[in-house]
């Protein structure tokens, strides 16, 4: 398992520059590398962070663009049922609250996955929280289509 250090190391390199919140690695390849991350919900220097999971595997982000380049994004969107999307904005965003410090006074961050509140924004946000464990039917659906784009 790697350590902190060299997770921060791993990140930079994926990221092309240091990261800028507290993050824990939540998904890994079974080499170690990083997959998924798990941000804070505020940067170091106190602003809101919304999205909670990331995916920072360039094999697995470049194979979700080419499915959002091929129309993944209204297509998944039109195939999820929209109760289930919002339950699952929901569920993101008030995860992502309750890590928030208590004493917290500032900005918050807004809306679920990807930062958005309704719809789909971001193939990558969803399959990111979804390989992290989270019940998302935007991830799943993303899941069942990878194969195509890999």
């Amino acid at each position: 398992m790697p350590t902190a250090a060299e997770d921060v190391t791993a990140l930079t390199q994926l990221l092309g520059r240091p990261p800028r919140a507290a993050f824990d690695v939540v998904v890994r390849r079974p080499t170690g590398e990083p997959v998924v991350i798990r941000n804070a919900p505020l940067l170091d220097d106190g602003t809101p962070m919304p999205t909670r999971y990331w995916l920072v595997d360039p094999r697995v982000r470049e194979a979700i663009g080419r499915l959002e380049a091929a129309g993944g994004v209204k297509r998944a969107e039109a195939d999820v049922d929209a109760d289930a999307l919002a339950d699952a904005h929901r569920r993101y965003a008030a995860e992502r609250d309750a890590a928030i410090p208590a004493d917290h006074t500032g900005p918050r961050p807004f809306g679920g996955v990807g930062g958005t509140r309704q719809g789909v924004k971001c193939l990558h946000a969803h399959y990111a929280w979804y390989l992290a464990g989270g019940d998302d039917p935007v991830g799943a659906w993303v899941d069942e289509r990878l194969a195509d784009h890999r």
